[in-house]
């Protein structure tokens, strides 16, 4: 695709925007501890993102640079130390995302400067028997990554599926038959789709609670304990969701999408109760992409299975392009069911890597938003009141997140950490996309649900 001279000044902008690199803090009665991010290198002089944990929980960002011949550990754990004391008011340790723009999106149980004094708080031990369902498509590597994590986990009574998505190669089968036979089950399904993948292994898990995770991710030793303790703690709970951050910085593109937002949603714990919808968010339940997103999920088994799992023709390899775990979330809170957000649930994600992955994301996430839509209301026709009460409001939610801000200076106002300020850099290039692909959603779905039905047809 042809793209014009203001695109091409995009991007030449686009790529003055300098990496980051990824840390973690851990703030104890001890002193502090710093390592390095999944995969990355020591931490060195420049810019680094951090997250903050105190006692070993995640309770925030920032973003530090450390001067020439510093120490780095010394200069993040005196910063970190600052922020939380709340000596530094003008670059706080972030509340990401949803603290800035969101607080009002769910029922906050902490305030979100808590954390930072109260982080270390008991842990239920009290955990359900889990099932972790791992999708995947062609990418052996990548997906011994995040198994390999997945089967360092600290949680008591778990098992792990792998589903190959419409293979055109052995390659994954003969790496969990090598590799991983004796903890992990393989499941082959055919037909393409990442909801009919993700439907495959909701059928074949024997866990109370079924997680589900992407290929690109690497979790944290404590992700699935923290993703399902929720459960025994409440009977009407029947998803929890948990934090996404950047395994890696080190492309323009990876900056700028978690400058864009990225994946989290904050360091404040969140309950959405549809028998008590927030009074500050109009949109919900329809605003589902605050809720989560699909490589940090979990279901209770029997709710996810009674209301017939995801839409098929939703969801990345449909021409839906996306929108299953949206979907999901809005399926589960129609049926009264709560849902609970934890950022002690934390998965790092290995972003896409250059302007031609931002410019597919862009336009699938804008595709698989209005998909989404279309499929709720298609198999739950009953919401389709409410969702035209919030159509006015749900309109300009859309133009906000779509809004161009321009790249001049990309290099000094492109960096993660302030999300949802709405302050950062967004090419015109990738709204466009993202609006395109908004008007496209629907057509999608109805071309993805004609070619759903033309394999069943044909299978019979």
């Amino acid at each position: 695709m042809a793209r014009s001279a203001r695109a091409q000044e995009e991007i030449r902008r686009f790529l003055a925007i300098g990496s980051v690199q990824v840390a973690e803090l851990d703030l104890n009665d001890e002193g502090a501890v710093l390592r390095p991010g999944p995969g990355s290198p020591p931490v060195t002089p420049g810019e680094v993102f951090v997250l903050v944990r105190r006692h070993g929980r995640p309770v925030g960002t920032l973003l530090a640079r450390v001067p020439e011949g510093a120490d780095p550990r010394a200069v993040l754990a005196a910063r970190a130390r600052a922020e939380c004391a709340g000596a530094d008011a003008g670059e706080a340790v972030q509340p990401t995302r949803a603290e800035h723009a969101g607080a009002d999106a769910g029922r906050p149980e902490e305030p979100p400067r808590a954390e930072c004094a109260g982080a270390d708080a008991a842990v239920p031990v009290e955990v359900p028997q889990a099932s972790v369902v791992v999708a995947t498509r062609e990418r052996a590597g990548q997906l011994a990554r995040a198994l390999d994590s997945l089967l360092a986990q600290d949680h008591p009574r778990f098992e792990v599926v792998v589903v190959d998505n419409a293979p055109v190669t052995s390659e994954t089968r003969e790496l969990v038959e090598r590799k991983y036979a004796e903890r992990v089950r393989y499941v082959c399904e055919p037909v393409p789709g990442l909801a009919a993948a993700h439907n495959a292994g909701l059928a074949a898990v024997r866990g109370e609670v079924v997680a589900f995770t992407d290929d690109d991710v690497v979790a944290d030793p404590r992700w699935l304990t923290e993703l399902t303790a929720p459960f025994a703690a409440d009977a009407r709970l029947g998803c929890s969701t948990g934090l996404i951050l950047p395994a890696r910085l080190t492309t323009p593109a990876q900056v700028l999408l978690e400058s864009h937002g990225g994946f989290a949603k904050g360091f404040t714990p969140r309950t959405y109760d549809p028998a008590d919808p927030p009074g500050d968010e109009p949109l919900f339940p329809f605003t589902a992409g605050r809720f989560g997103s699909g490589a940090n999920m979990a279901f209770r088994t029997e709710v996810l299975r009674r209301v017939g799992g995801f839409d098929p023709a939703t969801g990345a390899g449909t021409a839906a392009r996306g929108g299953d775990d949206l979907y999901g979330f809005v399926r589960v809170l129609a049926e009264g069911h709560r849902l609970r957000y934890t950022p002690y649930a934390l998965v790092w994600h290995h972003h896409r890597e250059t302007w031609q992955d931002l410019e597919t994301q862009a336009y699938g996430y804008g595709a698989g938003l209005t998909a989404y839509l279309t499929a709720v209301l298609v198999n739950r026709p009953a919401l389709l009141p409410a969702f035209l009460a919030r159509l006015p409001r749900g309109l300009a939610h859309a133009r906000s997140l779509t809004a161009v801000r321009e790249t001049e200076g990309a290099a000094g106002g492109g960096t993660p950490g302030d999300h949802d300020a709405r302050t950062h850099p967004w090419p015109r290039r990738l709204s466009r996309l993202q609006r395109r692909g908004m008007v496209y959603g629907p057509v999608g779905y109805l071309k993805a649900r004609r070619a759903l039905r033309a394999s069943v047809r044909g299978a019979g």
